[in-house]
C-alpha cells in the first residue's frame, strides 16, 4: 500500500479532487490525503458542484494545512502550483502536475481540469 499526498496552495480545489478520484481509483489499495499551504475556509463551490455531478460530495471537506507529518506519511507527494510554499523532505518522491487552478473558473473549465486529474489519478 502507498501514501500519496495531494498538495495545491488552497487545498479548496485540486488537491481535493485529486484526493477523491484517486481513492475512488485506488479502490482500497493506496490511501491518500490532500492539504494546501495557504488553506482556504473551504472547498470552491464550483468544485463541490462538478464533483457532484460524479456522486462524489465534497461539501462537508474542510481544507487541511500541509504540516511536515503529512509529508513524512506520503511515499509520493504530488504538488499542483504550490510552488516554493511546498516542503521538501529528501528521500520522498515528488511529481509536480501543472494544472489550472479551478477556483472562480466557469463549470465547464472546472469540468475539463477535473477529468484531466482524473485521468492521472487512474
Amino acid at each position: 500500500m502507498s501514501n500519496v499526498l495531494f498538495v495545491c496552495i488552497q487545498n479548496a480545489g485540486r488537491s481535493q479532487m485529486a484526493q477523491a478520484l484517486f481513492e475512488g481509483a485506488a479502490g482500497g489499495r493506496h490511501q491518500a490525503r490532500s492539504a494546501g499551504s495557504r488553506p482556504a475556509p473551504q472547498v470552491h463551490p464550483e468544485v463541490v458542484a462538478v464533483m457532484r455531478e460524479l456522486g462524489i460530495d465534497l461539501a462537508g471537506n474542510r481544507p487541511h494545512g500541509l504540516s511536515e507529518d503529512d509529508v513524512r506519511w506520503a511515499d509520493l507527494v504530488v504538488t499542483m502550483g504550490c510552488g516554493d510554499e511546498c516542503p521538501f523532505i529528501p528521500g520522498k518522491r515528488y511529481l509536480d502536475w501543472d494544472l489550472d487552478d479551478p477556483a472562480g473558473r466557469p463549470e465547464a473549465d472546472v469540468r475539463r481540469i477535473r477529468d484531466e486529474i482524473g485521468g492521472r489519478a487512474r
